[in-house]
């Protein structure tokens, strides 16, 4: 099965963004008022997302129900498409699908236009609390995509135990020990020690962040290997025990191999969310927001869930998933309620450069 590679990051590369970020502009802005009856055939997108996390003919059907030229652009990484946002004054994307906190600095910084709701009626269908969202409340920069949590993915058969906490992960048993892998994505590398010290995923603190460094330091020499793409497959072949997982990723092993399982430990995870963003900069505003409309019908977003295997904040589509799809892949059955028992990142400013050097000295230890 394909999947997105959406969140694997460069260790170097969120300080850099930083330095971008902090040269853009503060002006809010808000554009000129859109025309709710402008001829949308004479506008053209580009948009800008995750490669095979969308219909292969998304562009097509896009163009055939509005009259839109669209053009989509795949990026890699978050930081890959906010230095491209950051770089210019027009970077000629229209459209930008980012993570929650990216979208959270994006909007601060001036750079994304503000959402004309009258043109997306169709936000009617997500879940009341897909607008209470803390990088974003309102959707006033952003409309969700899709949204999951963090934990652990795992084969009972190999453990030997369904685990509860991340301290099974990151204190593991001694027959487990060269059996795990971790994420090695800024916040996600720290989420476990933090989690598991009762810490904040968004902490700045920096004793904290001092404390989850030494267990992440202790725990590294008990892993096979730091992964954040390929962990479901080590699952699969037996190579591994246990991992970190976002839940849509631990769906691709599961899609292999339906013993394998999800767990959310005991002390909580992440709520994470991709998100939808219009630019500024972009001269074609009511066809993005046409855009952002058309993937906020269910039919769409149905589309989303049932073939990247990843949850949607779209109550209509998630109440079309067949029954037996979210027995297969019981991740898809995490409740809102469920969901949003978990910390939802937002973006720390400057503070993020912590996470950056906690990150680089785990990864550079011996």
């Amino acid at each position: 099965m394909s999947h997105p590679y959406r969140r694997v990051a460069l260790a170097g590369t969120a300080a850099a963004l930083l330095a971008l970020t902090a040269c853009a502009s503060t002006d809010q802005g808000g554009g000129d008022a859109l025309d709710p009856e402008a001829d949308l055939s004479s506008q053209t997108l580009t948009v800008s997302i995750w490669a095979d996390y969308y219909p292969e003919d998304l562009a097509e059907q896009f163009e055939k129900a509005t009259g839109v030229k669209t053009t989509i652009v795949n990026h890699t990484t978050n930081e890959d498409i906010v230095a491209k946002l950051t770089a210019s004054a027009d970077s000629g994307i229209d459209i930008a699908f980012v993570s929650g906190q990216y979208a959270q600095a994006l909007g601060e910084q001036g750079l994304l236009a503000k959402l004309d709701k009258s043109l997306i009626p169709n936000e009617e269908n997500l879940y009341p609390e897909a607008l209470e969202l803390a990088y974003d409340e309102g959707n006033v920069y952003s409309e969700p995509y899709a949204w999951g949590t963090t934990g652990l993915c795992y084969r009972p058969d190999l453990t030997g135990f369904d685990p509860t906490s991340w301290n099974d992960l990151l204190n593991p048993k001694p027959e487990l020990v060269g059996k795990t892998t971790m994420l090695s994505t800024d916040r996600w590398l720290a989420m476990p020690a933090l989690k598991a010290q009762g810490h904040s995923v968004n902490t700045t603190d920096d004793a904290e962040l001092e404390e989850a460094k030494a267990q992440l330091l202790e725990t590294k020499p008990t892993l096979l290997a730091f992964d954040d793409t390929t962990f479901y497959s080590k699952l699969v072949s037996g190579e591994a025990a246990m991992v970190e997982a976002w839940d849509g990723w631990c769906n691709y092993g599961i899609a292999e191999d339906p013993n394998i399982k999800f767990v959310v430990p005991e002390e909580g995870a992440d709520l994470w969310v991709d998100t939808m963003t219009v630019l500024e900069s972009s001269k074609n505003k009511e066809a993005a927001m046409a855009f952002l409309n058309y993937i906020l019908d269910p039919t769409v977003q149905t589309w989303v869930a049932e073939n990247i295997l990843y949850k949607v904040p779209n109550q209509a589509a998630m109440e079309a998933l067949k029954p037996e799809l979210l027995e297969s892949y019981p991740t898809l059955a995490i409740t809102v309620d469920e969901l949003f028992e978990q910390e939802v990142i937002v973006d720390l400013g400057e503070d993020t450069l912590k996470f950056v050097d906690l990150n680089s000295e785990v990864l550079a230890s011996n």
